[in-house]
């Protein structure tokens, strides 16, 4: 496989929950290290009852399998997250690429201490627009906009 290939982007399906939120899980462990195993619980639950179920929600896929995705709401990046195994291959800039050809503008909420994620944003060419402490996790969230 490429520096950056992957064989396609394509819509979420239902049957995609599973392999979703494993990688949602492993992914955020590593970006996430900061948070407790409770949050990551609870998160997980919201994220397959409250937040798929209402987001546009897109998948990529290499070597036959699905390896990312990202979700929006509105303009709202909800999620954007990459199998590990797979991080480094282009596979986040061309979710946000997509994202960014169907929305006028983008936003989002990253954790202060997920410096891989502000790193990936930040070159991106998003740049902050607030900074919070967030209910759900008691931390500091930085607030992105990318015009």
């Amino acid at each position: 496989m490429g520096e950056s290939s992957f064989e396609m982007l394509r819509p979420y399906r239902h049957d995609d929950l599973e392999v979703v939120l494993d990688i949602w899980y492993r992914a955020s462990l590593i970006a996430h290290s900061f948070l407790p195993e409770e949050f990551f619980e609870a998160e997980r639950r919201r994220i397959a009852e409250q937040w798929l179920p209402v987001s546009e929600t897109t998948v990529a896929e290499a070597d036959e399998r699905v390896v990312g995705f990202l979700s929006l709401i509105g303009t709202e990046v909800g999620g954007i997250f990459v199998d590990p195994e797979y991080q480094g291959r282009g596979i986040g800039r061309a979710l946000m690429g997509h994202a960014r050809r169907a929305r006028p503008h983008l936003e989002l909420a990253v954790f202060e201490d997920n410096l891989a994620g502000r790193r990936f944003y930040e070159a991106y060419g998003f740049l902050q627009v607030d900074r919070r402490i967030s209910a759900e996790s008691e931390r500091y969230e930085l607030r992105l906009r990318l015009d």
